[in-house]
């Protein structure tokens, strides 16, 4: 009986394991991952389909090469060496490898490479199993380009938080002097020198608080393309008349918050920028539209919540960017131009706008055929049209009233103070907020205007009025700041079309904003 059991016995094996050759065969056919099999030479004796599918070689193409054939020149010698040594020394290799498909894109395989010996123990062969790490490092690199950005932009706007304050210094001391001196002074003409002078470097500071995200927004609901419409009147006169200015607007737009001066400056600064990229003449496309952003999007826009949005598109038919810049053109500073020909500053202004709208930036760009700049806002579901702003008539910046000053830099305080009191105010100084509450409280007589710094320690300038408002329901506020806090904005306290004015500012803006502020409460008390 035993005998006879043998022969169905080594069948049943024998199907058996035919059975898993064939289960491990359609394992290997259908994996997503990548599969090789080389002899021990490194020649392929096996691609599975998904080999073929993401190299764009087929398997006819590769069996008898090397694996060479995938290499993409952006990898060392070295790490070639490394792989070779570790697995025939019986080791497995593993790693990220840079490679190139057939038609010269470049991807990326994590790949295991691991020997497979024979009964001896001597290795024939080695099997490599490679996963398509591509859209992982893709989106890993944005990751880190958004958090690089941030890390810039915090640096920048306390950079330009100090600079302002010190401007404000040397700006406000440069105008003292200079009403103080005859009209036919000589030193006069140095004293315009470093009011220029310091104006410019205001204007960068400016711009450094822009990228950072933190500049003072007067925000509406716009229709873009209202906006896109009266900024393309002035754009001919940047651009020059060789190149070809062509607005698209897209129809049914909806709304977007945003500040409409923020929205000139991206505006201005991209076609300033498209200027340059086309010496010769050229076109300048600005397009809008509305888009709806879905699943598939956000999968190659990883840091993008999907709905709807407000397309910017702005495109030019110049000389492109080349790769290598294209990773740092946001940052601040960062310019491929001559020197003296830019500040580096007009795309880092346009990044810190357009997220501090809550948007999103992406360029496109390809060396010889033009650029292209998307900027996705948005879409707020609700039309509207701006309301002009109403024009104030001069008013004279001399006054009599008493003012609080509030101000935590001392040599700013001081030097605002001199000028209020020569300008013939009644000057209460404040050294920061608690100081300020203090003064309030003791001072017998009306106090018809505040002007406070926005951001001071342990009392800010917005909690300080709110404190203020029931003791003195009749005093004004004038908030600055060269810094202003995106929470003080959600709280609702600055008024930032009418009361705000952000460091630094000279001397006279100030008189002509505080008489704005007192004139507006004459005005309603008139209308009482």
């Amino acid at each position: 009986m035993a005998i006879a059991e043998n022969p169905g016995s080594a069948l049943r094996s024998l199907q058996e394991a035919e059975d898993s050759l064939r289960k491990l065969s359609r394992a290997v056919e259908q994996s997503a991952d990548l599969v090789v099999i080389t002899d021990r030479s490194g020649i392929i004796e096996y691609v599975n389909p998904a080999f073929e599918r993401l190299t764009g070689y087929s398997r006819e193409e590769v069996i008898g090469r090397n694996p060479r054939i995938l290499k993409s020149g952006q990898q060392s010698s070295e790490l070639y060496r490394d792989l070779w040594e570790t697995i025939l020394s019986g080791n497995v290799f593993r790693g990220v490898l840079v490679n190139q498909k057939k038609n010269g894109e470049i991807f990326y395989l994590e790949k295991t490479i691991t020997p497979v010996r024979d009964a001896e123990g001597r290795i024939t062969h080695f099997i490599s199993n490679d996963r398509d790490i591509t859209e992982r490092r893709r989106l890993e690199a944005q990751l880190l380009q958004a958090q690089k950005m941030d890390a810039i932009g915090k640096l920048a706007g306390g950079v330009a938080h100090d600079f302002n304050n010190l401007l404000m210094v040397i700006s406000a001391y440069a105008e003292l002097m200079l009403d103080a001196l005859a009209a036919e002074d000589p030193l006069r003409h140095n004293l315009q020198e470093i009011l220029t002078a310091s104006r410019r470097a205001a204007d960068l500071t400016r711009q450094l608080l822009a990228f950072s995200r933190k500049q003072m927004q007067s925000l509406q609901l716009l229709d873009l393309n209202f906006v896109i419409q009266d900024i393309s009147k002035m754009l001919p006169r940047l651009i020059g008349e060789d190149i070809q200015l062509v607005v698209v607007p897209g129809p049914d737009l909806g709304s977007v918050r945003a500040d409409p001066v923020q929205i000139e400056q991206v505006v201005m600064n991209l076609a300033a920028n498209a200027r340059d990229a086309m010496p010769g003449g050229g076109r300048l496309i600005i397009e809008t539209a509305r888009v709806h952003l879905d699943e598939a999007y956000v999968q190659h826009h990883s840091i993008v919540p999907p709905g709807d949005y407000v397309l910017l598109s702005v495109t030019d038919s110049g000389q492109g960017i080349a790769p290598e810049h294209i990773a740092h053109i946001f940052e601040p500073f960062y310019t491929t131009k001559q020197e003296g020909k830019g500040t580096g500053l007009g795309l880092a202004t346009v990044y810190g706008i357009v997220k501090q709208s809550g948007g999103f930036i992406w360029v496109y760009s390809e060396l010889g055929l033009g650029t292209t700049f998307k900027i996705y806002l948005p879409s707020i579901h609700r039309r509207t049209s701006i309301t002009p702003a109403c024009k104030t008539a001069e008013i004279s910046p001399r006054g009599c009233e008493t003012i609080l000053l509030v101000e935590d830099e001392a040599a700013v305080r001081q030097s605002t103070r001199e000028f209020l009191n020569l300008s013939g105010y009644t000057v209460l100084e404040a050294a920061n907020g608690e100081d300020a509450l203090h003064i309030a409280r003791e001072y017998l007589g009306p106090i018809h205007l505040m002007v406070t710094d926005v951001v001071m320690p342990h009392l800010g300038g917005a909690q300080l009025a709110e404190q203020l408002a029931a003791e003195r329901p009749q005093m004004k506020v004038l908030f600055v700041s060269g810094y202003a806090e995106s929470t003080i904005l959600r709280h609702g306290v600055i008024d930032v079309s009418t009361r705000f004015l952000q460091k630094p500012f000279g001397l006279k803006t100030l008189a002509s904003k505080i008489r704005e502020v007192l004139g507006a409460q004459a005005s309603s008390a008139a209308a009482g």
